[in-house]
């Protein structure tokens, strides 16, 4: 008897390899059938979460117009220096009463903004609230000393939320008081405060930021401005650039590791290489003394690529 090929297999051998191509086709249909489901899970777990984001973000910046126009006094005004850390708790304990009333008058230059009470009083992570006119950028802004990561996936209220918060790194000193009074009994900021935000693709958070690319754009919307809890600041765009993250090992410029100047040599490292990286001359330009403002977000042109704005403080 000759060797079988396909053609002459017996009947059952026909049917054993029909029953084992029925079961492959019937598992890859089940795991599509989960992926899809997954997706779409995801995608509307996304599209809450904006809701969810949007909806919030609305509520605080309508609070903060309403504080603004009651113009608080200083004594109905907590103090909030020194109580910079936590894990997305609201107030309301007795220590935040007598906080309030131990605060001196509006002129020492310590009193926290009054349009920024209501947002404090409903989490004490917020470290100040970042606006940029003409553009979605209009959010509270997130500290989290003991855990940068904290607010990058969630929302004001620490609830789980994919958009998450814009978070002021770790290393960047926001600080406390007026530089009208030089700081006096606060603590100036550090020369750099880096602000990461995601790269959401429905324009939220610091979907938009990479239109800073052109020029065009980037000069109609040069200004941004950057409120502590204590004073209101402004900035004058500087740079605009992509980049990314590199390894550790890495001898290149690595914008995310600049907060302080500690002198001159510091300084013009970062100003000098910000400004050859710019993809525009803004016109604008600094020297040792200056603070300065950086946007950073993910961007997709390299592996771990980032997007960055940086601007100079003006006021």
């Amino acid at each position: 008897m000759g060797r079988k090929g396909p053609e002459n297999l017996t009947d059952v051998q026909k049917l054993r390899k029909g029953f084992h191509i029925d079961i492959v086709r019937d598992i890859l249909t089940v795991i599509t059938g989960v992926c899809l489901f997954v997706g779409a899970l995801i995608i509307v777990k996304h599209i809450y979460d904006g809701h969810v984001t949007g909806d919030q973000m609305e509520e605080l910046r309508a609070m903060v117009a309403a504080d603004e126009e009651k113009g608080l006094t200083a004594a109905e005004i907590p103090d909030l220096t020194g109580n910079k850390a936590g894990t997305g708790k609201s107030s309301g304990d007795e220590g935040d009463a007598e906080a309030a009333s131990s605060v001196e008058d509006e002129g020492d230059g310590l009193t926290v903004l009054s349009k920024y009470r209501g947002v404090y009083e409903k989490n004490h992570d917020v470290c100040g609230w970042l606006y940029i006119e003409g553009t979605v950028i209009n959010y509270p802004v997130m500290q989290t000393p003991d855990d940068e990561q904290y607010y990058m996936h969630r929302d004001f209220y620490g609830r789980n939320n994919a958009d998450g918060c814009l978070v002021m790194d770790t290393d960047s000193v926001v600080g406390v008081g007026n530089r009208s009074h030089n700081y006096e009994g606060g603590i100036a900021p550090s020369t750099n405060l880096i602000i990461h935000g995601h790269h959401l693709i429905k324009s939220a958070m610091f979907g938009d930021l990479v239109d800073y690319r052109s020029e065009e754009y980037g000069k109609a919307h040069s200004k941004i401005c950057f409120d502590s809890l204590y004073e209101k600041r402004e900035y004058e765009l500087i740079a605009a650039f992509d980049t990314r993250v590199y390894s550790v090992d890495d001898q290149v410029f690595k914008y995310y590791n600049f907060f302080n100047a500690e002198n001159e040599e510091e300084f013009d490292y970062f100003y000098n290489n910000i400004k050859k990286m710019s993809a525009y001359d803004t016109g604008v330009t600094a020297e040792f003394g200056d603070e300065f403002i950086t946007l950073s977000t993910c961007a997709y042109q390299a592996a771990n690529g980032r997007f960055v704005v940086v601007a100079k403080r003006v006021k």
